[in-house]
């Protein structure tokens, strides 16, 4: 039997179509990982086996029948426990929440049973999809963490354990756990996804986010997931249609970057520096350092008091009623956000389109601005989920962004190099994203 592992999401879904492999045989490749690497890893909240077999054997009756298939048929997809499902608990990391269900499903959940996926479980994710960690331990090193918020989502890539997964970014939590677990993590501009259904943390900074092994498995799973929808009025109509073949033909010439080593590359470890440089070193006839633009101090302490208010706004009835359940890290979030004024939270908005008008010009001249994706590798233990000091500032500014494990640090622990791009400029992005894949694949 093919090696499924090494096939491409694509490949597999053509595979289906032409009969030559099933789901059946698919889904059941990945139920051997989660039974070897998952007493370990930890990466699943939930999962059940027996009902991932049945919707695979449903998903080759409906193909035999004829029918057409979406372009996702019969794959496999793990879902962060924050987006709701009928047929699955979504307990949001929180003993709050133990067992319950939301009442319909997330509108990307619709979205990708259209496209013929298959939600083959719940991944693990911090408490309220914060700072509080989940049980999930780095798939490269059980003594290390994740990191987090979609702490499973990348773990369960990163082991094999799924082929894509579905995460959320508030701050940084899909490009530092895609960095620490050595997967593609990317997070579109603000608003191509619909969060409608997904537990919401921060209406202004909430992303959905995906996870792969290649930039042209993201890019496949987010075609199908950026949609308009009238129930989250962040959403935006944009074309899907050419996403995937403009990501496979890349930049029409050859792409300028610039690199931000930024005011926090100080606590980047030596090793993991010296890989940056390297990289640079590598791409020196592509990539121009610049300093960092001084509001981007500004940024970080606005992010912070948006992020903390809608923590309160959101999670204050939790805070009331079930206080002790809740980590340290929420209590505090919740006790500062209620402290920040409405002058302070008003100015933290109107900052974001006033700094980004200002940024936007970056990209007249260039393809990209590169940064690291995590300060160095996953650090050791599991009480933090680690910094998300490299990702803030793209959070608040909605801008896309993708994690890509090109470099090794310590240990041969992955580290991903963070490319960002305009907004709205996703389909050019994921090409660029795509041509530095392939040169450092070389």
């Amino acid at each position: 039997m093919t090696d499924i592992f090494l096939l491409k999401v694509e490949e597999i879904v053509s595979k289906i179509k032409d009969a030559q492999l099933t789901s059946v045989e698919v889904c059941q490749k990945y139920i051997e990982r989660i039974i070897k690497f998952e007493k370990e890893v930890k990466a699943w909240a939930h999962f059940d086996k027996k009902l991932l077999l049945e919707k695979a054997k449903e998903a080759d009756e409906y193909r035999r029948s004829g029918k057409p298939t979406g372009p996702l048929h019969g794959i496999p997809i793990a879902l962060k426990d924050i987006i709701g499902t009928v047929d699955m608990p979504t307990e949001c990391g929180t003993p709050i929440r133990k067992g319950k269900s939301y009442s319909q499903n997330a509108e990307i959940v619709d979205l990708l049973l259209s496209a013929g996926a298959i939600v083959m479980g719940k991944t693990a994710t911090s408490e309220l999809a914060y700072l509080g960690p989940s049980k999930t331990k780095n798939p490269h090193d059980q003594a290390r963490t994740p990191g987090g918020s979609s702490s499973g989502s990348a773990a369960s890539v990163g082991s094999f354990m799924a082929p894509l997964s579905i995460g959320s970014q508030t701050g940084g939590s899909v490009i530092r756990p895609a960095s620490y677990c050595g997967v593609v993590g990317y997070k579109p501009t603000y608003g191509l996804i619909s969060r409608n259904g997904v537990l919401k943390t921060s209406e202004k900074l909430d992303h959905i986010g995906v996870f792969g092994r290649s930039v042209e498995d993201v890019a496949l799973l987010a075609k199908v997931l950026i949609r308009k929808d009238n129930y989250d009025l962040a959403t935006v109509h944009y074309s899907t249609e050419d996403m995937l073949n403009e990501t496979k033909k890349g930049p029409l010439f050859e792409p300028k970057f610039i690199f931000y080593k930024t005011d926090h590359w100080k606590i980047i470890d030596k090793k993991s520096r010296d890989a940056f440089e390297y990289f640079i070193k590598s791409f020196k006839k592509n990539i121009e350092i610049f300093d960092t633009p001084s509001y981007f101090k500004d940024i970080h302490k606005y992010h912070q008091i948006i992020h903390e208010t809608d923590l309160a706004n959101n999670f204050g009835i939790y805070y009331k009623k079930y206080k002790k359940k809740l980590s340290k890290f929420m209590q505090d979030a919740i006790i500062k956000g209620n402290k920040h004024s409405a002058k302070d939270y008003a100015e933290a908005i109107d900052f974001m389109k006033r700094s980004y008008d200002s940024y936007e010009e970056v990209f007249e001249d260039y393809h990209g601005v590169l940064t690291p994706s995590s300060p160095g590798v996953a650090p050791k233990g599991l009480k933090s989920t680690g910094t998300a000091e490299f990702n803030k500032v793209w959070s608040y500014l909605g801008t896309p962004c993708i994690s890509l494990p090109l470099l090794q640090g310590e240990n041969n622990m992955p580290l991903g190099v963070q490319l960002i791009g305009a907004r709205y400029d996703d389909h050019r992005f994921l090409g660029v994203a795509n041509w530095l894949e392939k040169e450092c694949n070389k």
